[in-house]
């Protein structure tokens, strides 16, 4: 009992000057929209899909007569932005120096900080958590709406302990500089894939030669469609990842978003829909052609349906075919040859009819020595970014709660 006496005061030794506030008193949400003094005809389009976690995965630009029309919401430097439907998915983000015609989809709650009370990154953290974002997609699941969604009063509602604006803002520094170096390694590895990219349209498209012999994909690439795993199927821990279109973002895996089924589906029936490393794996439905390598890290991990499986025939050859499987030319000839009224879709049929130039022996072994080099670069950036990535998701809830403070933050 004194152990725990002594545990207790000097908790609130350390908290003292925290202060425990509502939201909705310190913010403004949705606080401006598209009306008929808009100056600009053209704009620059976020939706809630193409944001995870603050990464942006594209922008879209439009004539602003053709919008869609969720795009209404207009953010300011330093906004947050929210998504409001299914919390979980972390569709969210943090604006920083937006372009004068960012609009960005209803299907944000966008939120402004009284700066002088909250430091709005600090709050952006916050709002981040783990913690937060279970207890927003709580509230979420118990709308009454046809999906799990969040109104602003949700988030205006919320009650936190704020600690002074000072420490803040130092809280906010130590969590952004691991952010500023994880995002440093995704624009690095980015470039890298870029170079990939550029030696592989020179060396096989701009310079292919007309005597290389066209075959088959097939004489190339083993490819396989995952089974269709269903609800039922699922279990809740200590099971096997299975891999879905949504896992796809940015060529890499998030295996954090990942359904699992049980170890003796996934090594019994399914155990011929097991990925291996450096397998590839390309989106069939939706969004055609989103891609990623499968690395160590992602294993195990079963094959599903909406994504297919390849693999070289040659390991070998695993990056030339990788970055093929990205190129240009294999989406659009995916997207001559998709079917579907709905949405466009492709299968094993139509990759039977499609053919490849084959390059010299020479020529591979060029693009091997340069690329595989390349790929190896990417995933020790990617191992270190998922370093850094435990590191922050671990600091944040302590400093949060002021189970650590940080020294000399005045």
């Amino acid at each position: 009992e004194s152990f725990y006496n002594a545990i207790s005061a000097d908790l609130v030794e350390i908290l003292w000057d925290w202060r425990e506030i509502q939201l909705g008193n310190y913010i403004k949400t949705n606080r401006q929209s598209i009306d008929k003094n808009y100056p600009f005809e053209e704009i620059l389009y976020l939706d809630t899909g193409s944001i995870t976690n603050n990464i942006i995965e594209k922008i879209q630009k439009f004539n602003l007569h053709e919008a869609p029309s969720r795009a209404k919401r207009l953010v300011q430097d330093e906004d947050i932005i929210y998504s409001s439907v299914r919390p979980n998915q972390l569709h969210y983000g943090f604006v920083k120096n937006p372009a004068n015609n960012l609009v960005v989809s209803t299907g944000f709650v966008v939120i402004s900080c009284d700066k002088e009370a909250i430091q709005p990154k600090y709050l952006f953290y916050y709002l981040s958590s783990y913690t937060s974002t279970e207890y927003l997609h709580s509230i979420a699941e118990a709308s009454t709406s046809a999906y799990p969604s969040l109104k602003p009063a949700d988030i205006e509602a919320l009650d936190l302990e704020l600690p002074p604006l000072p420490e803040q803002k130092a809280i906010a520094e130590v969590l952004s500089s691991l952010d500023d170096k994880i995002d440093l390694l995704h624009r690095q590895n980015k470039t890298l894939e870029q170079i990939a990219e550029t030696l592989f349209r020179q060396w096989f498209v701009e310079e292919a030669q007309e005597g290389w012999e066209e075959l088959p994909l097939s004489e190339f690439l083993d490819f396989r469609e995952g089974p269709g795993i269903r609800n039922w199927q699922y279990v809740e821990n200590n099971g096997v990842n299975f891999i879905n279109i949504r896992l796809i973002s940015n060529n890499d895996i998030d295996i954090t978003k990942a359904n699992q089924i049980s170890k003796d589906e996934a090594f019994g029936k399914y155990a011929h829909f097991l990925l291996e490393e450096k397998d590839v794996v390309v989106s069939t439905s939706g969004t055609l052609g989103k891609t990623a390598i499968i690395r160590k890290h992602h294993l195990p991990l079963c094959l599903n349906t909406s994504v297919i499986r390849f693999r070289p025939v040659d390991r070998l050859n695993y990056s030339f075919m990788y970055q093929y499987l990205k190129s240009t030319i294999f989406i659009e000839k995916l997207e001559t040859m998709a079917s579907g009224s709905v949405q466009l879709n492709f299968g094993p049929t139509h990759l039977k009819r499609i053919f490849l130039q084959k390059p010299s022996k020479e020529n591979l072994t060029k693009y091997r020595l340069h690329a595989d080099h390349i790929y190896k670069k990417i995933e020790y950036n990617q191992t270190q970014i998922r370093t850094l990535e435990s590191l922050r998701d671990t600091l944040l809830p302590k400093l949060m709660n002021g189970e650590i403070r940080i020294a000399n933050y005045g």
